[in-house]
């Protein structure tokens, strides 16, 4: 009997060792990772600078406490206000703390403004966390089932609809904020329509709402900009971003611009190990590489390679519903449920990841070289045909 609980339901595979876009598991078998421990490692396994971060920091000092000045968090948020042009951040260590940083700045908003139950507008279909108010935020009520009574404070809208928001606006009074994903990953490869951004920031703008975007999956170059939002050229008030920024470290954060970046004051938030000096050594790390190695422009490269391959090989096929990319970030959509498409890839040494039931995800890391995405293409679209044709 494992000692350990049985929240998740693993795969018979245990690794041992990555490098690059490569993962070897405790009997020496190697895997191709196209997953990237879901959109977390971007530069790949065991990358030479991240490690020598890890090791020099580390070294020198790990934590202390936030009551302290830290070197590294505050440059730390200076590169992140460069790239993102938000004015602060709070420091956490995952991406469910990020949003309940976001969550608790929409409330302060609204009390501030004289509303005593301020609301949330959230979206069908999104995975914001599983905290109880991220896990109340997320739109899919097989992850509510056993956690009632959820928090309250939140109104539901189908996902790229701002008729949806306009008409919610005119029956609720209290909303102070709309928090969505710029493209959905949990809720299955949703890319939205392409001003959708843009209307959102005018329709919060009239109503005096904040724009909360949560880019923890979307983020940190995934998309081929830094963030997904910079291709709509808006600025929201508030930024949520995990995974990505650490590259396998645990880190988060919340940006806010604007009236939001005022509304922590001490005291009304916090966290022991966020912002820590090693944390953070990571995550500038992390930048630092992604700026030197142009991989924002890779990025772009492989996801036309991607999506002209994928096209080419599965594109009329009748049991393929849509292929979707944006960035690396991959969707494709079959006719049928296909969660074990996961088992069967991983058995021809490939990872994947399947969500919403019939959407095998792919979220390659960054520094794959054309060859390896060849591989991807080939051996996947050669697994879905097979799947489709036995089903």
């Amino acid at each position: 009997m494992s000692t350990l609980m049985s929240n998740y339901a693993r795969l018979p595979v245990t690794f041992a060792k990555g490098e690059g876009a490569y993962l070897w598991d405790t009997d020496g078998a190697r895997y191709t990772d196209a997953l990237s421990g879901i959109a977390v490692c971007g530069l790949g396994h065991a990358h030479p600078a991240i490690t020598q971060a890890i090791s020099e920091q580390a070294a020198t000092l790990m934590h202390t406490s936030n009551i302290y000045g830290i070197a590294q968090q505050q440059q730390l948020a200076d590169r992140l206000s460069e790239i993102t042009g938000m004015q602060r951040s709070f420091f956490c260590n995952s991406g469910a703390e990020a949003n309940e940083a976001a969550i608790k700045l929409a409330r302060l908003y609204g009390h501030r403004r004289g509303i005593d139950s301020p609301t949330v507008i959230v979206a069908d279909g999104a995975f914001h966390g599983r905290t109880l108010a991220t896990l109340t935020a997320t739109g899919n009520p097989k992850v509510h089932e056993g956690f009632s009574p959820l928090v309250e404070g939140f109104v539901r809208v189908p996902y790229d609809d701002i008729a949806a928001i306009e008409a919610v606006a005119k029956e609720h009074k209290n909303i102070v904020a709309v928090l969505v994903e710029p493209a959905q990953g949990e809720g299955g490869i949703h890319i939205p329509q392409a001003d959708y951004l843009a209307r959102l920031r005018t329709l919060c703008d009239q109503n005096e709402w904040l724009l909360m975007l949560d880019e923890i999956q979307t983020g940190m170059g995934r998309t081929g900009k830094w963030m997904a939002y910079q291709h709509s050229d808006i600025l929201p008030d508030v930024l949520t971003l995990a995974k990505g920024l650490g590259n396998g470290f645990p880190i988060g954060a919340c940006l806010a611009q604007g009236e939001a970046a005022d509304l922590f004051t001490a005291g009304t938030h916090g966290s022991t190990f966020g912002g820590n000096a090693l944390a953070c050594r990571v995550a500038l790390t992390v930048i630092d590489t992604i700026k030197q190695g142009d991989l924002l422009t890779r990025v772009n490269s492989l996801s036309a390679h991607f999506a002209q391959g994928f096209k080419a090989k599965l594109g009329q096929h009748t049991g393929v519903s849509e292929v979707r990319v944006n960035g690396l970030l991959i969707g494709i959509q079959l006719n049928k449920p296909c969660a074990e498409l996961v088992k069967i890839a991983l058995d021809n040494h490939l990872l994947i990841n399947v969500t919403a039931g019939n959407v095998v995800r792919l979220l390659p890391p960054f520094i794959l070289t054309d060859e390896q995405a060849d591989d991807i293409i080939n051996t996947l679209s050669s697994l879905i045909t097979d799947f489709l044709a036995q089903h």
